[in-house]
C-alpha cells in the first residue's frame, strides 16, 4: 500500500523542518517504483504517461509547487521548504522531471509578470501535468547572444503572428506550450524590442523536429514558426518588456532551477563509490592515493555547490535577489559535474570483463551521464557567458576597450 500523501495544509511559519523532511523521505521511499531508480540493476525508465502520472502524484504529495500560492494550485510554503523537498528528491536517483521548465522556469515568470487570469489558467495545469512547457529562447544565429534573436512577433489585430526558428528547445516534442521570446521591435533595438509569449504548440504553423543527440536520445528540438498564432490572452507581461522577464528566467535557471542538482550529484558519487567498493578489482583501485584525492575533490565540489544553493535560498527567502550568483553556481556545477563523469568512466572501464550486474548497471548509467554532461557547459549560457557575468556583476571588473 502506498504511503499517504504529505500534508500541505500547514502554514510556512509552523513547519517543523525535521518532520517535514522525514515525511517526504518516507513518501518517496514508499512510492517510487524500484525499477525507476537510475542505480537499479534492472533499471527501466517510465513512459511519458507514467512520468506525467508520477509527477502529478509528487505534486499531490507536496513535493512540487511548494512555494507557489494555494490560489494557483501550490502549497503556500516558503523557499526553505522548497529546498528541503529538493534535497530529498536529489538524494534518490528518481527520473528527471518531464516538466521542469514549466515548474521551475515558466511558473516563476508567470507568477511575476502574468495577469491574475493567466496565473489561474496556466499554473494549476503545470502542476497537475495537464500542460508541459518548453523554453523558446535559443536561435541558430543568436547563440548565447539572446538580444540578437530574430524570431518575430507581428500584430494581427489584437493577436500576434510568430515567424522564425528556435533551436535546442528541450522537450518541445512533448510540450503543449512554449515560453517564447520574440522580437516585436527592430533588430537594432536589441533587448529593448523583445516580448514574451505563452505559445500553443499544437497548432498550424508550428513544426517541431527532434534532434538526435550523442546519447541516442532526441530531447533537444528545432521549432519552426510559420505565421503561428498567439491569442491576446497568451501574451505575457507588457509588450517590449520581454528582456527583463528573460533575464529573470535566466537568473532562475542558473540559480534555483533543479535545486536538487547538488544532492543528485552527491547521490551519483555515492553510487560510483559503492559500486567500486563492492567489486574486488575496483576496490583495489580505490587504494590508490591519487585516485582517493580526486574522489575527495569531487566531494569538496559538491559541498561548495550545496553551500551556494543554501545561501541563495536564504537570501531569496529574506527578500534578496540572485543576481550574478546564478552564473557562479551554474559554472561551478557544470564543470565539476563534467570532471566527475570523466573520472567515473575512467575507473569503471577498468573493471574486469565480463562485469558483474552491479558494475554493468553503473557503467551504463555513467557512460550516458558522461555523454549528457558535455552539454552542461553550453546550455543556459556557455561557460564563457557565465564568466563574463561573474566578472561584470560580482567582481565589477572594468570592461576592455
Amino acid at each position: 500500500m502506498s504511503a499517504p500523501a504529505a500534508s500541505t495544509t500547514t502554514s510556512s511559519a509552523a513547519v517543523d523542518a525535521a518532520a517535514y523532511r522525514a515525511r517526504h523521505r518516507a513518501w518517496i521511499a514508499a512510492n517510487l517504483p524500484p525499477q525507476w531508480r537510475a542505480d537499479a540493476v534492472d533499471y527501466s525508465p517510465p513512459t511519458l504517461d507514467e512520468q506525467k502520472a508520477w509527477e502529478a502524484r509528487l505534486h499531490q504529495a507536496g513535493l512540487w509547487g511548494i512555494a507557489w500560492p494555494r490560489d494557483y494550485g501550490g502549497h503556500g510554503l516558503s523557499l526553505r521548504e522548497h529546498l528541503i523537498a529538493n534535497q530529498e528528491i536529489g538524494r534518490v536517483p528518481m527520473p528527471e522531471s518531464a516538466n521542469s521548465i514549466g515548474k521551475e522556469l515558466a511558473g516563476p515568470i508567470i507568477l511575476a509578470v502574468a495577469t491574475e487570469e493567466q496565473k489561474r489558467r496556466y499554473l494549476p495545469a503545470i502542476l497537475e501535468m495537464r500542460e508541459i512547457w518548453c523554453q523558446g529562447f535559443s536561435e541558430p544565429e543568436a547563440g548565447s547572444d539572446l538580444a540578437g534573436l530574430r524570431t518575430r512577433a507581428t500584430r494581427d489585430g489584437a493577436a500576434w503572428r510568430i515567424n522564425g526558428q528556435k533551436v535546442w528547445t528541450s522537450g518541445a516534442h512533448r510540450a503543449q506550450r512554449c515560453l517564447l521570446l520574440a522580437r516585436t521591435g527592430t533588430l537594432e533595438e536589441r533587448h529593448k524590442g523583445l516580448s514574451l509569449f505563452a505559445l500553443k504548440l499544437d497548432q498550424p504553423g508550428v513544426t517541431v523536429r527532434p534532434l538526435k543527440q550523442i546519447t541516442g536520445d532526441a530531447e533537444y528540438c528545432e521549432v519552426f514558426f510559420d505565421n503561428a498564432l498567439v491569442e491576446p490572452e497568451d501574451a505575457l507581461g507588457e509588450p517590449e518588456k520581454g528582456w527583463q522577464a528573460a533575464v529573470r528566467v535566466l537568473e532562475v535557471e542558473r540559480g534555483t532551477n533543479r535545486m536538487y542538482r547538488a544532492w543528485r550529484f552527491e547521490e551519483q558519487l555515492r553510487h560510483f563509490v559503492t559500486t567500486c567498493r563492492n567489486d574486488p578489482a575496483l576496490a583495489r583501485l580505490l587504494e590508490d592515493q591519487h585516485l582517493r584525492q580526486r574522489i575527495a575533490q569531487v566531494q569538496v565540489d559538491i559541498e561548495v555547490l550545496k553551500r551556494l544553493v543554501e545561501q541563495v535560498v536564504e537570501d531569496l527567502a529574506s527578500g534578496g535577489s540572485i543576481g550574478g550568483r546564478g552564473s557562479l553556481m551554474k559554472q561551478h556545477w557544470s564543470e565539476a559535474h563534467q570532471r566527475f563523469a570523466a573520472l567515473a568512466m575512467e575507473v569503471l572501464d577498468r573493471a574486469p570483463y565480463p562485469p558483474s550486474p552491479e558494475v554493468a548497471a553503473a557503467q551504463r548509467r555513467f557512460r550516458k551521464l558522461y555523454l549528457q554532461v558535455r552539454a552542461e557547459t553550453i546550455y543556459a549560457g556557455t561557460t564563457q557567458i557565465q564568466l563574463g557575468i561573474i566578472a561584470d556583476r560580482i567582481l565589477k571588473l572594468p570592461r576592455g576597450a
